[in-house]
């Protein structure tokens, strides 16, 4: 089912230099930042009960005061945080060799009683993968569900086996959390493929790339729920500012990515290999089609869609012509794709699917913050957060209009209410990134506040270990926000471990290696191994860098 839109009549209103908010009614399909992150929002902006999937709408309240809002603000933002590191986590160890099953099972087996047969040995089959694992030990399988790519030519492929077992084990909350997502983006994900021909199941391409996450950021700086590096989000028409990154829109970033693998696709011949490609660039791919025996995967010259199929891609991944991680990318895909089709069959029986938001949209002239728009539409402040995570740093962009989504119903209220106030309320607070050298006392001055505003609009700052790049939720309602307010945040920094001579207890890391696979080879926990070496989940190794091993 398409997008519907529902237009109202403009609202008009005479404010300054003919201010003109317009508003569109339109019936939303899946989007935000979802799962039992979103509901973590939600419940630390209004103070609901805990629980996984408990609703996926925020209660409507009712913001008393700017100090309050901006504290919900700021803690809706930490929250957002939190839940993105979590993802990030699991994302960043899909990077990883994943176990293999026979030597989990050998594992499991090794404490066990005598190993069972028969229709014991199916049971386990079944548990494990679902109907491929009944044909493997030449079971009848059930009634399979329908795929529009190639799912059943390689669902035995010892890769897509590995990772049935992953995604079952060792990702397993987290992957359930994912297929909740799956609900509120399937719909307007499958319409956008549909309509530029692909197969729908590509769907899944974004459980794999970022667990259906807008906030979702890579080790290489690639954002959103498609993932997409800067450079190419710009080539396909997003807006990546310090300000608003369209990366984080699922609407947008959605017909991005849909373009984009429409033009691999067109290129390439083959789903398999656009989706290999939309992972390492279709230059990689083509080199590697171009050493295969007769150029292609049948015959011809490398790159002619006629020459290749889907089954080139398992035959660039068996010659390792591709890095490690595009190797594994499809069958993360088909194994990601089986999984979520019959979550049950693979032991997902509580997955809740989330329903799809529904919303309004307010064009905004002038730098506004989401916690106004909040209060002008009597919701939560993560709500607003969730509708309009594009915009990176919880306040619309000054200078020009921009588009902002509110809850369904609530747009002509928000307009009316917009319309009639006051300049001076449209920002309650402003977002400072710390210098070098900077104290609290300092910033509060620049700012005109107290220490004691600051301190209470972000509640886990220490005060006297202020981190340089640091931002700041500086609370400025009622009064004129400084000229020098809108700084521009900085680039993230991505410290690079040293290329100092190896040494006892220590490791150089290959082409295509991860802080994970390092640690799973020497036995270390991940944890340890980044902390022994200064690093996080965001840092980056290369190869012939060295990483210095924990003793267990």
């Amino acid at each position: 089912m398409s997008l519907a839109a529902l237009p109202v009549p403009r609202l008009k209103r005479g404010l300054g230099n003919a201010l003109c908010v317009s508003t569109v009614i339109r019936r939303a399909h899946p989007l935000g930042w979802v799962g039992s992150a979103l509901l973590a929002l939600m419940l630390a902006a209004c103070g609901g009960a805990q629980g996984p999937h408990a609703g996926a709408v925020a209660p409507v309240v009712r913001d008393s005061g700017a100090a309050r809002t901006v504290d919900s603000l700021g803690a809706a933002i930490a929250r957002v945080a939190q839940d993105s590191a979590a993802d990030q986590q699991v994302l960043d160890s899909l990077h990883r060799t994943a176990p293999r099953p026979d030597s989990v099972r050998a594992r499991r087996d090794s404490t066990a009683a005598p190993a069972v047969k028969g229709e014991e040995v199916e049971r386990e089959a079944v548990r494990l993968f679902g109907a491929e694992g009944k044909a493997a030990i030449g079971a009848a399988p059930s009634p399979e569900p329908t795929f529009d790519i190639d799912v059943s030519s390689f669902a035995t492929n010892r890769r897509v086996l590995e990772y049935l077992e992953f995604f079952q084990v060792d990702s397993r909350d987290r992957f359930e959390i994912w297929l909740a997502r799956l609900g509120r983006y399937e719909g307007m994900i499958r319409d956008r493929l549909r309509a530029k021909r692909l197969p729908e199941d590509l769907v899944y391409l974004s459980l794999i790339e970022s667990g259906f996450s807008n906030t979702a950021v890579s080790r290489a700086k690639a954002v959103g729920m498609w993932q997409f590096m800067a450079s190419t989000a710009r080539l396909y028409g997003l807006t990546v500012d310090p300000w608003v990154d369209e990366r984080r829109d699922p609407f947008k970033a959605t017909e991005a990515a849909v373009n984009y693998l429409a033009d691999l696709r067109e290129r390439l011949g083959s789903v398999y290999l656009a989706a290999a490609a939309y992972n390492a660039g279709v230059g990689r791919i083509e080199r590697g089609i171009g050493r295969l025996p007769g150029g292609g995967g049948r015959g011809g010259s490398g790159g002619d869609p006629d020459s290749v199929s889907d089954l080139t891609f398992f035959q660039l991944a068996d010659r390792r012509y591709l890095r490690r991680e595009t190797r594994d990318y499809v069958p993360k895909l088909i194994a990601a794709s089986l999984i979520a089709k019959q979550p049950q069959r693979y032991g997902f029986d509580e997955v809740k699917p989330l329903p799809r938001l529904e919303f309004d949209e307010v064009t905004i002239p002038d730098a506004t913050g989401l916690d106004v728009i909040a209060r002008l539409a009597d919701t939560s402040v993560a709500t607003i957060l969730e509708l309009n995570s594009q915009f990176v740093r919880g306040i619309t962009p000054p200078g020009r209009g921009v588009v902002v989504r509110v809850p369904r119903g609530r747009g002509t209220v928000v307009a009316e209410r917009y319309d009639s106030l006051p300049v001076t309320d449209r920002i309650t607070f402003v977002d400072h990134y710390v210098a070098r050298g900077q104290t609290l006392s300092e910033i509060a001055k620049r700012y005109r506040v107290s220490v004691a505003m600051i301190e209470g609009a972000n509640p886990h700052i220490r005060t006297h270990a202020l981190r340089v790049g640091q931002r700041i939720i500086v609370p400025m309602s009622g009064r004129i926000v400084p000229a020098g307010a809108w700084s521009t945040p900085p680039e993230p920094r991505y410290r690079r471990v040293s290329r100092t001579e190896a040494s006892t207890g220590s490791h150089r890391v290959r082409p295509g290696e991860t802080a994970s696979e390092i640690a799973r080879r020497y036995g270390v926990a991940l944890a340890a191994l980044l902390n022994y070496n200064g690093l996080t989940l965001a840092s980056v190794i290369r190869a012939g860098d060295i990483i210095r091993i924990p003793q267990k």
